[in-house]
């Protein structure tokens, strides 16, 4: 029941990520902007993101994981009615950066690492099942809100959303009043304590940077498709719902990734697991380059969701396999903002590139090259681990 309520709450908070994304071309239309300017919103909300979920994660280790949840809808549900009546775009930005994102941030890093805490053997598939409510907000919402914006405009719809969320999620969040239980720390030859004195053989701050570039490398390459697929098939002509229609797709793939990846990292590893994603993430955008056409786009779109989805859930695996319970709600926080300051980072670059060479060939290719920089931070981190014991079971 905790896990279903995880799913719904994260699947709702999700609408946060992927308005932007549907909303681009008209919030670009309504202001009179250039394409790099029009993602300003979004790259907010992303920062906003991430830095709430380290706040999001501090409350959640201190208080449970029912006030930032609380928390979380309450700013979502402000956010929209805010950023539904902005008059200009630096109000609707800031609407999305200080409102918009610390909603999302409610509803994802906290939720993840309290269902961490509670599996051990499937542990893996249950993080997947909750990280998965992000991507069935993308696979969801995107057409539906293409059709009220095509119908009754932008305007009302964040209206819209604004009831919607205070309605839900509030009631939903009481559902986890319960506080996670932490495991206790074993002995052995190689006990926990000492092993979380040194995950990896390095210190637990210096693991914790290098899980968070790996997720700024991978995330900004994962920009690309998810910002701006609807942007590309309307400046392919294939038109904005064509385009809103291969992102519910790639997400709705994302989906079926994320729990197969889940199964798949309780087999293998989140080290292995992070490693497998970002080679097959590599892959997917390879494919963009030379495939354009409306149904190859759709095909590729379905295999990015298909190869991308374990990425981000194995982060959280890791964190639980080699640091202790009680920082999980942080230091999980603090890679997830890693991974959406990537995301904001590559949605504003992409369209930065798209400004300045007329097309999004480039942004692809630059969405390669930090793919290849996360492929070998995890290589060199497999490398270790297959010296080091992981902290399992927990």
């Amino acid at each position: 029941m905790r896990l279903a309520v995880a799913l719904v709450l994260g699947t709702i908070g999700g609408v946060g990520m992927y308005a932007m994304a549907v909303a681009l071309s008209p919030i670009q239309a309504e202001f009179g902007v250039d394409r790099a300017a029009a993602t300003l919103p979004y790259t907010l909300t992303m920062i906003g993101f991430g830095l709430g979920g380290i706040l999001m994660g501090r409350l959640s280790d201190r208080f449970g994981v029912m006030v930032p949840a609380l928390v979380g809808g309450s700013a979502l549900g402000a956010g929209f009615i805010v950023a539904g009546s902005a008059p200009n775009l630096t109000a609707f930005a800031l609407a999305h950066g200080f409102l918009i994102g610390l909603g999302c941030s409610g509803t994802f890093a906290p939720l993840v690492a309290d269902i961490s805490m509670w599996f051990t053997r499937r542990r893996g598939i249950a993080v997947a099942v909750c990280a998965s409510g992000n991507y069935l907000a993308g696979a969801i919402w995107p057409p539906l809100l293409q059709h009220f914006f095509s119908g009754a405009g932008w305007r009302p719809t964040y209206v819209g959303i604004d009831i919607f969320a205070l309605a839900s999620m509030p009631p939903l969040a009481f559902f986890l009043r319960r506080r996670a239980p932490l495991p206790a720390l074993g002995a052995g030859p190689l006990s926990r304590r000492a092993l979380e004195a040194s995950p990896l053989g390095l210190s637990p701050n210096t693991l914790t940077a290098l899980l968070s570039v790996a997720g700024v490398a991978c995330c900004v390459a994962m920009a690309m498709p998810q910002v701006h697929i609807v942007a590309y098939c309307s400046d392919l002509g294939y038109g904005a719902a064509r385009g809103a229609e291969m992102l519910a797709l790639m997400l709705a793939s994302g989906v079926v990734s994320r729990l197969g990846f889940g199964w798949i990292s309780d087999r293998i590893g989140g080290i292995r697991t992070l490693l497998a994603g970002s080679v097959l993430q590599g892959v997917a955008l390879v494919l963009f380059l030379p495939f354009d056409g409306l149904v190859s786009l759709y095909v590729v779109s379905a295999l990015f969701g298909l190869f991308q989805g374990g990425l981000v859930p194995a982060y959280a695996i890791i964190i639980r396999e080699y640091f202790a319970p009680g920082e999980a709600g942080m230091r999980v926080g603090i890679v997830i903002m890693a991974t959406l300051f990537g995301m904001a980072l590559g949605g504003w670059t992409s369209g930065a590139i798209f400004d300045l060479s007329g097309s999004y060939r480039a942004a692809f290719v630059n969405s390669i090259a930090f793919n290849l920089l996360n492929l070998a931070i995890a290589l060199w981190l497999l490398r270790r681990a297959q010296r080091r014991p992981a902290l399992l079971p927990a």
